[in-house]
């Protein structure tokens, strides 16, 4: 092995070797079949942090199963990703000087195609640079043939049976891109905004109403103003009417719940063609929708003339300057409101009226509540299911079609009479309902929305309309392993989707993962410059390439800096090579029970010094069993107690670490793997091993110790192996000759079986009262700043038979570790000299101090240590004295002065203590 561990020098080459080998595609037919599908991600896309976190945990998922005997498939794909691989082509069009307008729906189409083959996918090789462990054999795109041919199978028959209709309705429209959006296509955030207070005079001359509005520019569209029916100040005008300015239209006065009557006036504008809850509105009272914009939002031939043509935000600045002439307006107040702009255009979202698809759920809805009430289908974490619930049984209509080119095109065709026809193609159409060459058909310009061919993804990419034999082996799936984010938009659509067209569900579990925030909790997004890339993390990145991100909107320089101070000033010149090993095991290790999970510098670097421990272990076992007999093929006896501590520890831990697996409790499992291997293994047994293989020991323990070693060190790489595949596998491949396997990979052995190691509790209370005799001297040694080499006489009292018994038992061990000079058992009615104490259960170790330690020396370092101690102590105790500090800081700030403030008050109290002794010698 190399003295150190460059993750560099071994990952890609691993992954290339794992691939060419087939280790990723298990076909065992006896074997219990265990699937996860992937989210595919965009093809347009990379790998970002919450990719990076949730493929690690599918991929520490799949290859704990294949270790554990189970047929494994990890279906992996990406998705077409309409509208982001549209603007991505569109741009390298406007770049040339053209648009897909010059080119025609056909070879725009060939072009996007044409960019996938080339630039598309890149995704595909990042994650391959995470260690996914998918079977790329069977890698999907969902405009592939047969993908496609599900999409339009499953059209058809929804069609059929009434279940997909056409209809005029409100949606999320993106003026810049022309199409329909999906909610999730549009984010909300707060801006500075105005509203603005407008007179509507009542039409019989009696007075005006009062309204208020954030989009003065819709009041063009009005067709009632609402008052609620108990309002007191208005229901003496409701039926009556009110001239709506402007427009020389009259508008009646309704009466709603709908309306808050402490809102503003408690007067509110029905605008049902522009405003979704106003539609509702408009509904119930049988009001008329009048659409006012354009598909790009200037304002329409239903708008005043002089307005025709406009933008509608400088239609709004002409309206309001209009009104103001008119003195209609009552006031104008700042106002903050949540405004609606597309994730891929940016611009503001307009409600917009317009003939779309859509999918008739509340049939399919009923099933799919079913299946997680009665079980066959269970969230983890459980409360999950009342968010899904709360959906589910609020459903509305899915609106399915988008104004785009990329995509599976909808596969309906118009006559010229304006008569729809579905079918699976149009020769299929003509033959069906009787149409002649004659008859002139146009195909539906529309595609479908992303999340229809997404909601087919557990049984399309098994192979479904076709009955093959992985879609009898493989669905239902096993888990599906995503974010709460998309319980809606993609999750509960599957289970419908499945429950309809395989009767049964897409999955039997829901491991629902948390978001992926940066260190101050803050979403990663690129608006915000926090994104972190995973690449860079695993081969490093110096500063200024971080800054230069800032180019591509990735990053902001803000954030390089952010970096340097959220690690305190660790990485000033950058982030430093982590390796693939360090990321997966910090992920693991986040991977909690909770909705938010921050991310930080700081916890990656410890994994990388916990990869460095592990390589360091490995390099040591190799240097002491290299060309030594391990007993290899023999009965071998545990003739020390620290083989048999250790393998009562492996034992437990794997375990532990399997039900933790079970439970989808990532971080648990991390855990107990961290705790064994630094402690027990590193800092306790390779240290207990050292007089035995140094010493004067006979052969038959020799050989024991040896054995151990390499059978621990072995079985312990296969329970790391999920979570750290490369790291294992580069030190597997040394150790597998000196355990005597033959086996061609590590990612190819078998899960450790807990029972194959021995139960022995007694070597375990044992090794615990060595351990707390050693820590104990340690521990004394470290408070009184003794040389940890120097020998000290060791006084005990209040001991047992028993201690007594142990310390002579493994006395050779305890002067090896622990360098007592000399060890004096006092009786009960001997008293002590002036020393320094640590307690091993109720048995006493005491240090006598006289002699060791320069007193004059010991007093002026203690009295300096606590005068700081004091002065940082003032600073932060006077910062919490602070109202405004306590008020205006974030809560995790204020909490860890705190806590800072009582580890200084406890290291104060410990050190006076310290100083009261060594003044009493």
């Amino acid at each position: 092995m190399d003295k150190s561990f460059d993750p560099r020098a071994i990952e890609q080459a691993l992954y290339r070797q794992w691939e060419e080998s087939g280790c990723f595609a298990d076909r065992d037919e006896d074997a219990p079949p265990y699937c996860i599908l992937l989210p595919p991600p965009n093809v347009t896309g990379t790998l970002h942090m919450g990719h990076a976190f949730q493929h690690t945990l599918m991929d520490a998922l799949i290859r704990h199963r294949r270790m554990r005997g189970d047929a494994t498939l990890w279906q992996g794909g990406t998705d077409h990703a309409g509208i982001a691989t549209q603007m991505v082509v569109e741009r390298r069009l406007a770049a040339e000087g053209r648009n897909r307008h010059d080119l025609g729906r056909e070879d725009f189409l060939k072009a996007v195609w044409e960019w996938k083959e080339h630039s598309g996918g890149s995704i595909s090789s990042q994650m391959r640079r995470l260690g996914n462990s998918i079977d790329w054999s069977r890698e999907r795109f969902t405009m592939d043939a047969g993908l496609s041919d599900a999409v339009t199978e499953v059209f058809v028959r929804l069609h059929e049976e009434g279940l997909i209709y056409r209809g005029k309705r409100l949606v999320n429209w993106d003026p810049v891109l022309h199409t329909a959006v999906s909610d999730l296509e549009v984010l909300s955030e707060e801006e500075q905004g105005s509203l603005w207070h407008f007179r509507y005079p009542l039409a019989d001359g009696s007075g005006h109403l009062v309204v208020a509005t954030t989009r003065p520019e819709t009041m063009l569209g009005d067709t009632a103003v609402a008052v609620h029916p108990d309002d007191e100040r208005y229901r003496h005008l409701i039926g009556q009417q009110v001239e709506l300015p402007l427009t020389g239209r009259s508008i009646p006065v309704i009466a709603d719940d709908y309306v808050d009557p402490e809102f503003g006036t408690g007067c509110v504008k029905i605008t049902p063609a522009h405003d979704f809850n106003d539609n509702a509105v408009g509904a119930r009272h049988d009001l008329p929708l009048i659409n006012i914009f354009t598909i790009d939002a200037r304002l329409n031939e239903n708008a005043p003339e002089a307005y025709q043509g406009l933008d509608r935000f400088e239609a709004r600045r002409r309206i309001v300057a209009d009104l103001d002439a008119l003195e209609l307006v009552d006031r104008i107040a700042d106002h903050k409101l949540m405004v609606p702009r597309g994730d891929r255009s940016g611009a503001v979202i307009e409600p917009y009226l317009t003939d779309q698809w859509y999918v008739k759920v509340g049939p399919l809805a009923e099933p799919a509540m079913r299946a997680v009430e009665d079980g066959r289908i269970r969230f983890v974490p459980e409360n999950w299911s009342k968010t899904y619930f709360e959906w589910m049984r609020n459903i509305e209509d899915w609106c399915i079609s988008r104004q785009i080119w990329w995509g599976h095109r909808i596969p309906a065709w118009y006559d010229d009479e304006g008569n729809i026809y579905v079918g699976r193609s149009e020769a299929e159409v003509r033959e069906r309902h009787g149409l002649w060459p004659q008859v002139v058909l146009r195909q539906d310009e529309d595609v479908l929305d992303t999340w229809f061919s997404s909601a087919l993804w557990p049984f399309s990419t098994l192979g479904w309309p076709e009955e093959t034999p992985e879609l009898r082996r493989f669905y239902p799936t096993s888990v599906l392993v995503t974010g709460f984010d998309i319980i809606f938009f993609w999750v509960a659509r599957m289970i419908m989707m499945g429950l309809k067209f395989m009767d049964d569900v897409p999955f039997r579990e829901i491991y629902i993962t948390g978001l992926i925030r940066d260190a101050e909790g803050q979403k990663m997004s690129k608006s915000k410059g926090n994104v972190l890339d995973p690449i860079d993390l695993i081969d490093g990145i110096t500063l200024d390439a971080l800054l230069e991100k800032r180019t591509t909107g990735l990053m902001q320089p803000q954030m390089a800096k952010k970096i340097a101070k959220a690690t305190r000033g660790q990485f000033p010149e950058g982030i430093p090579a982590f390796g693939t090993d360090a990321l997966r095991f910090t992920l693991s290790a986040l991977a909690t029970t909770g909705r938010d999970i921050k991310f930080d510098l700081g916890r990656i670097e410890g994994y990388r010094n916990f990869c460095n421990k592990l390589w360091n272990a490995a390099r040591f076992v190799l240097m002491n069993v290299e060309g030594q007999d391990t007993g290899l093929g023999e009965e071998l006896r545990l003739p020390t107690l620290a083989d048999r501590w250790i393998q009562d520890r492996l034992r437990a831990t794997a375990a532990t670490v399997t039900a933790h697996y079970d439970a989808y409790r990532f971080d648990l499992a991390a855990q107990a793997l961290y705790d064994f291997t630094w402690h027990d293994y590193c800092d306790w047994y390779l240290e207990l091993t050292k007089p035995v293989l140094n010493g004067d020991a006979d052969g038959a323990a020799k050989r024991a110790t040896r054995h151990t070693l390499v059978q621990v060190l072995e079985a312990l790489l296969r329970l790391l192996h999920p979570m750290m595949p490369f790291i294992t596998e580069a030190i597997w491949n040394d150790v597998k000759a000196p355990a005597g396997i033959e086996a061609r990979f590590l990612v190819e052995r078998p899960w450790v079986d807990a029972d194959a190691f021995p139960a022995d509790r007694n070597a375990v209370k044992e090794l615990d009262w060595v351990r707390g005799f050693i820590t104990g001297l340690r521990r004394i040694r470290a408070e009184m700043d003794i040389a940890p080499g120097k020998p000290v006489p060791v006084l005990i009292q209040n001991w047992s038979e028993i201690d007594q018994s142990r310390y002579l038992e493994h006395r050779a061990l305890l002067d090896f570790l622990a360098r007592p000079e000399s060890v004096t058992w006092l009786n009960a009615d001997e008293e002590a000299p002036e020393s320094a104490l640590s307690l091993v259960g109720e048995m006493r170790l005491l240090i006598p101090l006289a002699g060791l330690i320069d007193k004059d020396a010991e007093i002026a370092r203690l009295d300096k240590e606590i005068g700081k101690l004091d002065r940082n102590l003032e600073q932060s105790e006077a910062r919490l004295s602070n109202a405004s500090f306590v008020a205006r800081a974030p809560e995790e700030v204020v909490m860890k002065e705190r806590t800072r403030v009582a580890e200084m008050r406890t290291a104060r109290a410990d050190l006076n203590a310290q100083l009261d002794r060594i003044r009493r010698m």
